[in-house]
């Protein structure tokens, strides 16, 4: 049983469509495309569309250099249909437990449906639960607050007073298309570090794999080379050139109106912007008692631990090497695919 719908459940879909073994892909949105199609309009990929393919088929070459969200949801409809895998969608599982006696899982939906299964790959990602810090004063804030998850296009902010928090790719993002049409401040814990403007995701999971192949030779991997932190993607550039990127240090307080910023002063605010990142959406799991005050699982590879039959893919780096990304959750994929085989015909 695989639980989800987005990339990381169509690579393990893709591999296990290889094996004899009997399979569901269990999604709860109600159309392809995974986190896509919950994210902003105007997404662009870090890097082209030959660096951004899940394995078997490669995203068709896109009019620009980086592809855009509702090129890569078309993608990925287009691999559910090229490769026929078996998704039953409108599903939301509420609850995995392990049954200790028939030493099988138990799988629970909320509307009442329920399968089991002797394995369980786990590829919710981390799009359904986005992080959001503490800051004082949050119950005072009479403006809109949302999280990047839920932003979508810029029309709403038209002439507001705009606080974008974050100092990464989605911050930088969204704060050069806002700058078009709001007031915008950034707000970032640290100044912001772009990455080469000849230097993009590409780079990223090079870096990854030369890790990945270290540790596969036994080998300690080199301490990853910093360059920066956001692609400058063409939007990202050009918000750059005409001086729209300059960030502030993260404020202090928010108040009825607005926030406080470390030297005292005082902002009025129409909305706050969290681009402050995710952490593992696993609350399905929690029945199982083994997810950590981390908001991790204890794994060997993308195998869990304490529960040798449960395997997580897609994550971040402590469930593979770029398996956060198209072009790296492959290799995740395909190793999982390889251990659930080897560990049910041994039992």
């Amino acid at each position: 049983m695989v639980i989800g719908g987005g990339q990381s459940a169509l690579a393990v879909g893709h591999y296990l469509r290889r094996t004899a073994l009997s399979f569901v892909l269990l999604d709860d949105a109600s159309s392809p495309g995974g986190a896509w199609t919950r994210a902003w309009e105007s997404l662009r990929l870090f890097s082209p569309a030959q660096w951004s393919s899940l394995p078997g088929y490669l995203l068709p070459r896109t009019a620009e250099e980086y592809p855009t969200r509702d090129e890569v949801i078309a993608y990925l409809a287009e691999y559910e249909r090229r490769y026929a895998l078996p998704i039953e969608r409108l599903v939301r599982i509420d609850r995995v437990s392990w049954d200790m006696n028939r030493e099988r899982f138990l799988i629970e939906a909320s509307d009442g449906r329920a399968w089991s299964a002797r394995a369980v790959v786990s590829a919710t990602g981390t799009w359904a639960n986005p992080f959001w810090p503490r800051v004082p004063g949050p119950d005072e804030f009479g403006g809109l607050q949302l999280h990047s998850a839920t932003y979508r296009s810029p029309e709403w902010f038209v002439g507001r007073r705009v606080v974008v928090v974050g100092g990464g790719n989605s911050g930088a993002q969204i704060v050069s298309e806002l700058s078009l049409v709001a007031n915008v401040t950034w707000a970032t814990l640290t100044p912001p570090t772009f990455l080469p403007d000849d230097i993009d995701g590409r780079y990223l999971f090079e870096q990854a794999t030369r890790r990945y192949k270290a540790i596969q030779e036994g080998r300690a991997p080199d301490p990853p080379k910093s360059l920066g932190d956001i692609v400058v993607v063409p939007r990202v550039r050009e918000a750059r050139a005409r001086g729209a990127l300059v960030s502030r240090p993260m404020f202090t307080q928010l108040t009825t109106n607005g926030v406080v910023w470390p030297d005292g002063s005082e902002s009025t605010v129409d909305a706050l912007i969290w681009a402050t990142g995710f952490r593992p959406a696993l609350e399905h799991l929690t029945p199982l008692r083994i997810v950590g005050a981390n908001g991790r699982i204890e794994t060997t590879g993308t195998r869990a631990v304490a529960l040798p039959n449960l395997w997580l893919v897609g994550y971040g780096e402590w469930t593979g090497y770029a398996s956060a990304t198209l072009i790296g959750v492959g290799r995740s994929a395909r190793a999982t695919v390889d251990d659930i085989v080897s560990r049910l015909a041994a039992n």
